[in-house]
This record gives C-alpha cells, sequence and structure tokens, in this order.
C-alpha cells in the first residue's frame, strides 16, 4: 500500500541560520522528511527545539537559509510574498493557539470569513461555514459571538475556520495551548475524525508529548534537527482490528 501514497509536504535539507550579535544560531540543522496526504503528523520539543520554526517555514511564513521544501507539488522556497499568499489562501488552513476569532462577528460569520477572498456570495459562504459548524458539533451556537462561548467551543470555530476553504493541509500551532486537559483531548479527538473524514493533512506543533500522541506519526525534533520520527503504534493496531 506504501506506494500508493500521495506525499503532501517533501522537505529537503532545511536550515535556518540566524545572526544574534557575532553568533550564529542554527535554529534548524538540516531536516529532511516527507508527509503523506490524510496524514495527522505531530511535530514534538521543547521551547526552542526549532519547532515553530519548522512549521513557519512549511506554511511559508518564514524562508529557510538552505534547503527545499515541496508542498502540493510546489517549491514554495521560491515564491514571492505575494506568490506565498496565493499559495496559502488556495491550500492552508491554520489553527491558532489563542483562537484568533473575530469579537464582533458571529461564529459563523467567523468561519465564513477566509471565503470573503475567493470571491464566493455572501448566501454561499454562511451556508458553506454553517456546514462545518454542524460537522464541529456546534449546530446550535452558529449565531453566538466568541464571547458567549468557551475556549473550546472557540477553538471548535477555529477549527471549523480551518476547514472552510478546503485546504489540503492544516498547521496548527499549540491547537490545545489555552485550554484545560479535558477540553484539549476533546479539540484533539475533533480534530482526528476531522481528518480521516475530510481526507486532509494535519502538522500540529506541540512542545506536550501526550497531545503529540494522537498523531499518526510523531516527528521529534531537538535543537533544530529531527532525532526521531515515531509510528503511532496504537493507531496501526486500531486500524488493522476495523480495517
Amino acid at each position: 500500500m506504501a506506494e500508493a501514497r500521495e506525499p503532501v509536504i517533501q522537505v529537503k535539507d532545511l536550515y535556518k541560520i540566524y545572526r544574534v550579535g557575532d553568533t550564529r544560531v542554527r535554529a534548524l540543522n538540516g531536516v529532511d522528511f516527507t508527509i503523506y496526504k490524510g496524514e495527522f503528523c505531530s511535530i514534538v520539543g521543547t521551547s526552542g527545539s526549532g519547532k515553530s520554526t519548522l512549521l513557519n517555514m512549511l506554511a511559508g511564513l518564514e524562508k529557510p537559509t538552505k534547503g527545499e521544501i515541496v508542498i502540493a507539488g510546489e517549491h514554495i522556497e521560491n515564491k514571492t510574498e505575494n506568490q506565498l499568499v496565493k499559495f496559502r489562501r488556495e491550500h492552508i488552513g491554520f489553527i491558532f493557539q489563542s483562537f484568533n476569532l473575530m469579537p464582533t462577528m458571529t461564529a459563523v460569520e467567523n468561519v465564513a470569513l477566509p471565503l470573503t477572498f475567493q470571491g464566493m456570495s455572501k448566501d454561499v459562504r454562511l451556508k458553506k461555514a454553517a456546514a462545518l459548524l454542524d460537522l464541529v458539533g456546534l449546530k446550535k451556537y452558529k449565531s453566538h459571538r466568541p464571547t458567549q462561548m468557551s475556549g473550546g467551543q472557540q477553538q471548535r470555530v477555529g477549527v471549523a475556520r480551518a476547514l472552510v476553504v478546503s485546504p489540503q493541509i492544516v498547521f496548527a500551532d499549540e491547537p490545545t495551548g489555552n485550554l484545560d486537559s479535558n477540553t484539549s483531548k476533546e479539540v484533539m479527538e475533533l480534530m482526528q475524525k476531522v481528518v480521516r473524514e475530510q481526507k486532509q493533512t494535519l502538522v500540529m506543533v506541540t512542545h506536550d508529548n501526550h497531545l503529540a500522541g494522537f498523531a499518526d506519526r510523531i516527528f521529534h525534533i531537538i535543537d533544530g534537527k529531527i532525532v526521531q520520527i515515531e509510528e503511532n503504534a496504537e493507531h496501526k493496531d486500531a486500524a488493522d482490528i476495523h480495517g
């Protein structure tokens, strides 16, 4: 079956070197990996390990010092800022730790917001957004504003907003960093479920080994190097039992 897997992200010999005074800091120190369509991968490491730098590179928010990043068949390290903005709009969804919802908008308006850039009519935008709120279990909260929702509900809105553009890839940066452990578990299970059902690719950055364990594969990063890529045996067993 492995031959049929379609690579969505390919990283080759990736370096990011910052100058701090006279010192050169290697935030990424020769990173290589491939992530496949429909996979949920977590990048786990302590503060300063290079995990957020790596996510920013994959999302085209920072340029590498050296190396290649191929996403959805396109080399993004060579793109201009305008090309990157367009690329992100068409291919990528983001889930943030701080939710980043617009306080004056309802849940359904927040989810529909990324679609305004695609020139879609308001009716179609809202209909699509409403369907995604159903998917993430917020059917009754469509007209609620962020202040009327719990942190977990706000992050579900964040998940729906990331998915509304039907992205090939969703990047999540410490998506449960502001949530308690029970709510974190619910949001992680939701993200797992959505990735499977929608056949999307999810890349999550976290410092928490337990949360990283929700992923199909876990990339351990230390001092800018990926030191281990762990296959999640639990998921493999579950797939074998159900399959």
